[in-house]
């Protein structure tokens, strides 16, 4: 099986990325993915321009969002990000399903 890169970037300020980390630790345990993941701080504006980071929290799964449609259009910002769920409400944490499609591949 292969091994995914995965990033979860976040900014410490914004209260929801412990229980991101934790939800995303769960679906790789539940799918049985072994990975290592690069936990990244974004600490400025100019390393959230560098990183292209949309928010806190923001996972990338081999270099790519797992809520790749959502992000288009998201500014680049260091501030709590918001996702739009599959059942259409919003949410400041990806669902499992979101993360779970972009680490199965």
């Amino acid at each position: 099986m292969r091994q995914p890169q995965i990033e979860f970037m976040y900014w410490s300020e914004c209260p929801s990325h412990e229980q991101a980390w934790d939800r995303l630790q769960e679906v790789l345990a539940d799918e049985g993915i072994e990975a290592e993941i690069e936990r990244i701080e974004v600490r400025t504006d100019e390393e959230a321009m560098r990183r292209d980071f949309h928010g806190s929290p923001t996972i990338r799964v081999d270099g790519t969002d797992v809520d790749a449609a959502g992000v288009t259009g998201m500014p680049v910002a260091l501030a709590c990000r918001v996702y739009r769920l599959e059942d259409g409400r919003f949410s400041p944490l990806p669902s499992k399903e979101m993360i779970r499609r972009a680490v199965s591949g």
